[in-house]
């Protein structure tokens, strides 16, 4: 009697805790979301809307006890969110659905594989190429038990690659004649020609790098870039520009090529003008702040995310024996109360790792700021080499070396020419006031005011200028 209340009991709490309507709408979305999927397109993008899949998401898991999920359609839903909040550059809450999809005990295998699947993406974007291949190993498996082949040979491809990435050559060359001489699909066999680029451009076997890229498919923008850069370390240059200038027009390139290609552009193209300097170095470094750097910081968070769970012991499977029925529902009560303290306690480690990722990237530009300065300081002809009379060429000159602080002084639209060839030398530093009055044109005594002035109009004091000026 007491084994058959206590179910009773959490059946009825569970049920009445979330609506049958609820349920059925919720799965409801979830069958529309698989349909999508296998016709090539995703519920929220193409059609649907996207908070209605993360209503679905979140009425869906609410029917859990002990992180045994009731619902089937749970895991599935897990996934498609994840989709979504992976197409709108969301990767840690991303990352969390996959989790969350992994630990539902689902016996869908071909959903649990492209679970594992994202996830092995989403480390390989954070740079974590080892457990990256551990997530794709684990993608290989689940779509070996469902008998997906097609799908089984693209994930041993992507373990191929991650092994590529970290120059891992014996363990990489034979997965790929595992796979060359085990399947007969040509996009798979196209993609291995990837792997096999990447993987000899990391151990700087740039010769092989150029022959296998001329079997690629037009598609694969990635490997170009490395056909470029290849040409560019055999100092090949024209072939080196010749293909930078391909890729950066290719629409399947990602930012990450885009990025690199202006590099090799901006480097051996002799021809360029000044505003076509300025254009691409602006556009690289407006890449580099607003997408790249942002993006892996995000992806940082989401791989470490994954470290956390893979630390955590899982929870036991079996529940806890129904003689001890007091203490289930002390900790069915007590449930909720740990799950937002933990969830509380993850988004402050999060918020923390960030915090201290911003620093350290705040303190190796102000370092690389601080060697460019030193530089010009002992230079014998700093001022030749700066081009100190040219204005225009010496802005792009300290903008180059200095992470563009000369433009966004320009963007402030506060400064003269004059200001800012002040600040110029202060973020130089070792000139006194007379120096500086010398260069400037401008009265020794009135040098203090000009600088005070400036560094009034920039929300800072003459003090702190220079400091300023490093942060900015």
């Amino acid at each position: 009697m007491l084994k058959r209340g206590l179910i009773l009991f959490l059946a009825s709490t569970l049920f009445f805790s979330c609506a049958p309507e609820r349920l059925r709408e919720a799965e409801e979305v979830v069958a529309q979301a698989d349909s999508l999927r296998a016709a090539g397109q995703m519920y929220g993008i193409d059609a649907g809307d996207s908070a209605t899949l993360a209503q679905a998401y979140e009425t869906l898991g609410s029917l859990s006890l002990f992180n045994f999920h009731f619902s089937p359609s749970y895991a599935h839903a897990c996934y498609h969110y994840g989709r979504l909040l992976r197409e709108k550059d969301n990767p840690v809450e991303a990352m969390q659905c996959f989790i969350n999809a992994s630990h539902t005990r689902t016996r869908d295998y071909h959903i649990l594989g492209r679970v594992y699947s994202n996830i092995g993406s989403l480390c390989h974007l954070a740079g974590e190429f080892q457990l990256s291949y551990d997530m794709y190993e684990r993608s290989a498996e689940m779509f070996l038990q469902c008998g997906d082949s097609t799908a089984y040979f693209y994930a041993l491809n992507d373990m191929a690659f991650e092994l590529a990435e970290q120059g891992k050559k014996e363990e990489a060359l034979a997965l790929v004649r595992q796979i060359s001489t085990s399947c007969s699909d040509a996009n798979v066999i196209s993609l291995l020609n990837l792997a096999k680029i990447t993987l000899y451009y990391r151990v700087c076997e740039y010769d092989t790098v150029l022959l296998i890229s001329n079997q690629l498919d037009g598609y694969y923008a990635t490997g170009y870039a490395l056909r470029a850069r290849a040409y560019w370390h055999l100092e090949q240059k024209d072939s080196a520009l010749y293909w930078a200038k391909v890729v950066l027009d290719m629409p399947t390139s990602s930012n990450q090529d885009r990025y690199n290609m202006i590099y090799i552009i901006l480097n051996g193209d002799s021809t360029l003008q000044t505003e076509e300097v300025l254009h691409l170095s602006e556009r690289r470094a407006d890449i580099e702040a607003k997408i790249l750097v942002p993006l892996h910081k995000k992806y940082a968070v989401a791989a470490n995310l994954l470290r956390q769970d893979l630390r955590k012991k899982p929870w036991s499977f079996y529940i806890i024996p129904i003689s001890i029925g007091l203490l289930l529902i002390i900790c069915l009560l007590t449930f909720y109360a740990r799950r937002i303290h933990s969830e509380k306690t993850q988004k402050e480690e999060i918020l923390h790792t960030v915090q201290q990722q911003q620093t350290a990237h705040m303190q190796h530009k102000q370092k690389d700021i601080e060697l460019a300065c030193e530089a010009i300081r002992k230079s014998s002809d700093w001022q030749q080499e700066i081009h100190w009379k040219e204005y225009n060429i010496l802005c792009q000159y300290i903008d180059k070396h200095c992470f563009f602080v000369v433009q966004k002084l320009k963007e402030k639209k506060l400064l003269t020419e004059r200001e800012i060839r002040l600040c110029i030398l202060v973020l130089i530093g070792g000139f006194s006031d007379k120096q500086m009055a010398e260069l400037l044109y401008y009265g020794e005594k009135s040098i203090r005011g000009m600088k005070r002035y400036a560094a009034q109009k920039l929300g800072t004091s003459s003090a702190n200028l220079r400091m300023f000026l490093m942060e900015l």
